[in-house]
């Protein structure tokens, strides 16, 4: 039975552990938690830091792992690579794709550097006077550089509370710096473009819309639902697309997938936020629907054997999703405890329904602090469906179905998605 470690312990890495076992593998997970979500699916587990490279490469050396793969966690993808080169097994991470696709500064310098329009900020490190990026007004975004999934991020709106707001938020960054971003509010369309890489040629895989809810005050947008493909195709691929090719064959990358998102705003694509890794939003499974490739099954291959996908990719591959529609739904809860869920299972059963990403059970409490970050996602609703009128008849069906309750039988779902119009959609 071959034997794999994967790093990182959250509920969307669990889901890749589970894979690898119906895969029939030997799973080891390490995270330096031990009540991590991905760990209670594993065979075996370590409470190891996911930086501590030697404890690591002793477990795999001692274990006689055949393959490390990191799950859904930006930070770790510098570690993956320095394990597989200690151990001297298969890493899709190249020296250039971690500086360019695993910290927020790093892919900043790339976009400069060949011409891809990102969202003007500026940096500031832990010692340095706070100051404010030119050009750009209040309101501000101020995030780390060097985490995601919304943590220790802020809307400021005025001086005293982005003053107070940058010493707090440089806590949450390893590397002691925060970037500071014009503010893309409501008036912004929001979408994102995921690429496989296979042996150096760049596929786009898939291109989608995203909806956000902005109603918990200053902490950041979260996703609420996303639809594929996006009403921004034809753009993007004619203007964006040969842009970020360049880019791409600069950091040397080979094989794997990279999720990119954009704010559009008055027809300008703003560039933000890579993630070289399998995605908490989890193209794969629509994709993995309409045309049969998995991208965590080929990801863990690849792991084994240094081989990234079948031979004939390429005519797999449609970012247009042979003219269906995909969605994903995510539910929101306020904090709280949940009392009770009804009407899982007969969402589970809807014809349109292809797959529900769980993360919460009756009896589990949102703490306060997972309010404003993605740890408040319910489920992941995966549909699909044949049109937008039809996504958006699934969508209802779900809000109908689905009944969350805290201790007082209160509703805890924070909001529903806005349907989509389908007129933004009529011409693709």
């Amino acid at each position: 039975m071959k034997k794999i470690i994967i790093l990182g312990g959250n509920p969307e890495t669990g889901v890749l552990v589970e894979f690898a076992n119906d895969m029939g593998l030997h799973t080891i997970v390490i995270d330096p938690n031990p009540d991590a979500p991905a760990k209670k699916f594993a065979a075996e587990t370590y409470d190891i830091d996911g930086f501590d490279i030697d404890g690591i490469v002793k477990v795999a050396e001692e274990k006689s792992v055949d393959a490390v793969l990191v799950g859904v966690a930006d930070i770790l993808v510098k570690p993956y690579k320095e394990i597989c080169e200690r151990l001297g097994l298969p890493c899709y991470a190249t020296d250039g794709t971690i500086e360019a696709f695993c910290s927020k500064d790093g892919y900043k310098r790339y976009c400069e550097a060949y011409d891809v329009q990102d969202i003007p900020g500026i940096y500031l490190k832990k010692d340095e006077p706070i100051r404010k990026p030119k050009k750009v007004d209040l309101p501000l975004m101020v995030k780390p550089v060097d985490s995601g999934g919304g943590v220790g991020m802020k809307i400021c709106r005025d001086e005293e509370d982005y003053n107070q707001t940058v010493k707090n938020v440089l806590k949450f960054s390893k590397k002691g710096i925060v970037l500071v971003e014009k503010y893309m509010d409501s008036s912004c369309h929001d979408m994102a473009a995921y690429y496989t890489f296979k042996d150096g040629v760049p596929y786009l895989s898939a291109i989608y819309d995203r909806t956000l809810t902005r109603i918990q005050g200053n902490s950041s947008p979260i996703g609420l639902a996303t639809l594929y493909p996006s009403k921004f195709t034809k753009e993007f691929v004619e203007t964006v697309h040969p842009k970020l090719s360049e880019l791409f064959k600069a950091t040397g990358v080979q094989n794997g997938v990279l999720n990119i998102q954009f704010f559009v705003e008055n027809g300008e694509f703003y560039s933000y936020d890579p993630g070289f890794r399998l995605q908490g939003e989890a193209p794969h499974i629509p994709l993995a629907h309409i045309n049969g490739f998995d991208h965590r099954k080929m990801l863990i291959n690849f792991a084994l054997t240094g081989v990234f996908g079948d031979e004939n990719f390429a005519e797999q591959n449609d970012y247009m999703l042979r003219g269906k529609k995909a969605c994903s739904v995510w539910v929101l809860l306020k904090a709280g405890k949940i009392k009770s869920i009804e009407g899982l299972d007969k969402i589970k059963n809807h014809k349109n329904v292809i797959f529900v990403v769980e993360r919460f059970k009756e009896g589990d409490e949102v703490e306060p602090a997972m309010v404003g970050t993605e740890r408040q996602v319910l489920y992941r609703i995966y549909t699909v469906s044949d049109s937008v009128a039809e996504t958006n008849q699934t969508i209802l069906d779900i809000q109908n179905i689905l009944n969350v309750r805290n201790e007082n039988n209160e509703d805890m779902v924070l909001e529903w998605t806005r349907l989509w119009n389908t007129d933004d959609y009529s011409h693709h």
